[in-house]
């Protein structure tokens, strides 16, 4: 019996495409089989974006020391360069918004540089910061490397400037801190500089490696494909249909465009898969219970948020989701864990 030759070429295609889909669903569940997995020096559940804009003005040693104080995993934080090579942390290189002073920080010597104003508005919340804290000035960032020498700080390098980068570099070298220190920007640009320059420094996956990783998920590739990131750090959508994170949206077509992203993003098998690489998954800026329930739900690794003190009232009722004393035990002694 003579099979037809279109018959033939339909059945190796069908055992092609099939081989693939089972190979591709064996390595997402078993990575490893395919990838050496990513050696985890910490574990971050609580973060705490600029050191917890909500409780106290953004990005000060105060509001540092605060989340500190509370027990923080980690500290995240934004930095630029002055006119006199001084590395800041701030978040805008314009002062208008932080300061009432229209003035470029990288146009500013350290010296000069004003103090904030006494009530800062919040960028994914509607509401404003009024601690009433007296601490209101732009600190450099070597004061916190040497104020919290054995906590992980995640440094947003905020603009493409070499002198920023090197400098940086410089001061995680000095502070032996490479082991603590995570880094990158949004833009693959700025990321890959940050990497060349220094790839003992835990590298976060920029906007568009994110966005690479989510349509590699969806076509079946991302088994297959070898990843540099060592941070997957992406906002959770649903947060902007939230009126109490952003003006309430009226348009059912961007609001379907979130709920489509939502459901693309927040997804376990995806997330699950990048934990077992050892590609530790954060979701910003959470500041409601029900959204740190839901990162954490999906598998995330670490929720960044602006109220330290609400995120680690949710994670003393929430004892599942908080590290483990053989977690910790393990990362100190340099082993690899296994993130379910």
């Amino acid at each position: 019996m003579t099979l037809n030759p279109t018959l033939i070429g339909v059945m190796i295609l069908v055992a092609i495409v099939t081989g693939y889909i089972l190979t591709s669903i064996t390595l997402l569940h078993f990575p490893t089989l395919l990838h050496k997995k990513k050696k985890q020096r910490f574990i971050c559940r609580h973060i705490s974006h600029r050191g917890g804009a909500g409780e106290n003005l953004e990005n000060t040693m105060a509001a540092f020391q605060h989340a500190v104080d509370l027990g923080t995993d980690m500290l995240e934080l934004d930095c630029h360069i002055t006119a006199d090579n001084q590395v800041v942390v701030s978040h805008d290189n314009n002062l208008k918004r932080g300061t009432g002073q229209d003035a470029l920080i990288s146009d500013t010597l350290y010296e000069d540089l004003p103090l904030l104003k006494e009530s800062l508005k919040l960028d994914f919340y509607q509401t404003h910061c009024t601690s009433g804290c007296k601490d209101r000035q732009i600190p450099l960032l070597e004061d916190v490397f040497k104020q919290f020498p054995n906590l992980p700080i995640n440094v947003d390098i905020k603009i493409d400037n070499d002198e920023l980068i090197n400098r940086v570099s410089e001061l995680v070298v000095k502070y032996n801190r490479s082991h603590l220190t995570v880094w990158g920007n949004k833009s693959i640009q700025v990321t890959n500089k940050c990497y060349s320059k220094n790839p003992d420094i835990g590298i976060l996956c920029s906007a568009s490696e994110c966005i690479r990783i989510v349509l590699l998920f969806y076509t079946g590739l991302l088994p297959f494909i070898p990843l540099r990131g060592q941070y997957y750090e992406m906002i959770m959508p649903s947060i902007i249909l939230d009126k109490t994170h952003a003006p309430t949206l009226t348009s059912k077509g961007v609001r379907l465009l979130i709920r489509i992203l939502d459901s693309m993003i927040m997804n376990g098998s995806l997330i699950r898969h990048l934990n077992k690489r050892g590609i530790q998954t954060y979701f910003w800026v959470l500041n409601e219970d029900s959204e740190f329930e839901k990162a954490f739900n999906y598998g995330a690794v670490g929720v960044m948020t602006d109220f330290p003190t609400k995120l680690k009232n949710w994670l003393e009722l929430h004892p599942q989701n908080t590290m483990t004393r053989q977690d910790e035990h393990s990362v100190q002694n340099g082993r690899l864990l296994e993130t379910n």
